[in-house]
């Protein structure tokens, strides 16, 4: 797996080409490829304490996800909540999710981690470190699974 330079940015720090760049991908793979039905834009993104991480190729964003703070955590003590997690189609199985997922572990690796996983995507995240927590539910009308990575997690 060749190493992609991560780029890593907060709300207010994002061009308009990048935040454009970034939701034509998750509309694209969320929207038109997967029919989510739940609304994309739901204001977390704007948080100053969210983070946007993606690797770009020839100027345009191939995988992203956003790292978002909860106040109060939802399972354990996961305040850190890892989602929007996409690839674009064309190049998947090329582990550029893991390289992004690297990327979270490598800044936060200290702090627990919280995610919802489509099923099918799971194994990803048990290779870094994350395991699955109470039962498989549907979401957007998508199979999940929550999954947790501890704090200090070997993974």
């Amino acid at each position: 797996m060749a190493a992609h330079s991560v780029i890593v940015k907060r709300w207010d720090d994002l061009t308009t080409r990048e935040l454009y760049a970034v939701l034509k991908l998750r509309t694209d793979v969320f929207y038109v490829e997967q029919k989510v039905d739940d609304s994309e834009l739901d204001w977390r993104d704007a948080e100053p304490s969210t983070l946007h991480l993606w690797i770009e190729e020839d100027g345009a964003p191939v995988a992203y996800l956003r790292v978002l703070q909860d106040a109060e955590p939802e399972y354990r003590d996961a305040r850190r909540v890892i989602g929007r997690v996409v690839v674009h189609p064309e190049h998947r199985g090329r582990g550029l999710a893991q390289e992004l997922l690297a990327a979270v572990v490598e800044r936060f690796g200290d702090e627990s981690m919280l995610l919802h996983a489509q099923s099918y995507i799971v194994p990803l995240y048990l290779r870094a470190g994350f395991e699955a927590v109470g039962d498989e539910f549907v979401e957007a009308g998508i199979p999940h699974q929550s999954m947790w990575r501890p704090g200090a997690a070997i993974g």
